[in-house]
């Protein structure tokens, strides 16, 4: 079996395990390259049709494109979306005006939060990859949030021999993340196995092209001429540079990163 098959097979199994144990859940997709490469997977694991909602958390600050790609293929793939805001935040201006981890914390987190206590989600699926970033490495497939939804990062549950600890004590809340294993060039390695839609944001235009999706106000692109997945692909196989390079740097420091989501964050 190639190494993308097998990656693919970890992530169905985890999905499907993590469906066994709890009904009330829920996707969340960002309408990146890995979410929707998670969405796509689901759809596999579930035969074309997803028994659960996808959640969405809008900022309001995301690109143009994004809510584009959102609604059409949310229509497109009969998706149950739930789209969720953090309405006093806003209403009360919270923004990228503010301080990063402010605006974070409640554009994101507390939206999240919200969404979460409001639709009963005993999980969730999400689409993050320990080698992201370094943080993201300290997570498991089956990660426990505590009643407050906060991530104690130094006390997660061992994996050893693909056994996980897939059932949640009363008070918990757990973050599922099947793909933990895959690492970027994986995910566009499926992207053109799969054939799967993405968001052009990811295709070069002018010598410029973004690695890393999220609210506009804090993404940049970075230098680079790959208008095509082969040429992504090709590009990935010698870049030096970081995949979250262009990301406000204040809320990608190890520090920020830990303590956003120690508070829940994505």
């Amino acid at each position: 079996m190639d190494k993308i098959s097998a990656l693919e097979n970890e992530s169905i199994f985890i999905i499907r395990e993590a469906y066994y144990q709890f009904k009330k859940v829920a996707m969340l997709w960002s309408i990146g390259k890995d979410s929707t490469a998670l969405l796509w997977l689901l759809h596999k694991a579930f035969y074309g049709k997803l028994p659960f909602p996808v959640l969405h958390i809008d900022t309001g600050y995301k690109f143009k494109e994004i809510y584009q790609f959102r609604d059409e293929y949310a229509k497109k793939w009969n998706l149950n979306l739930i789209v969720h805001k953090n309405e006093e935040a806003i209403k009360h201006g919270v923004g990228p005006d503010k301080q990063k981890l402010t605006c974070c914390t409640e554009l994101k987190t507390n939206a999240l939060k919200d969404a979460i206590a409001k639709y009963g989600f005993k999980a969730l699926y999400l689409g993050i990859r320990r080698d992201e970033h370094g943080i993201r490495a300290k997570e498991r497939f089956f990660s426990p949030r505590d009643e407050d939804f906060e991530w104690n990062y130094k006390d997660q549950p061992p994996e050893l021999w693909d056994q996980y600890k897939s059932k949640a004590k009363d008070e918990e809340h757990l973050r599922i993340h099947p793909l933990l294993s895959w690492r970027e060039i994986d995910i566009w390695e499926y992207v053109r196995r799969e054939n799967i839609p993405i968001t052009s944001l990811y295709l070069a235009k002018n010598g410029k092209r973004y690695r890393s999706i999220g609210c506009q106000t804090c993404c940049n692109p970075v230098d680079s001429d790959a208008d095509t997945i082969d040429k992504i692909i090709e590009e990935l196989k010698t870049s030096k540079v970081s995949e979250r390079s262009g990301r406000a740097q204040d809320k990608e420091s190890a520090y920020m990163m830990q303590k956003l989501r120690s508070l829940g964050y994505m």
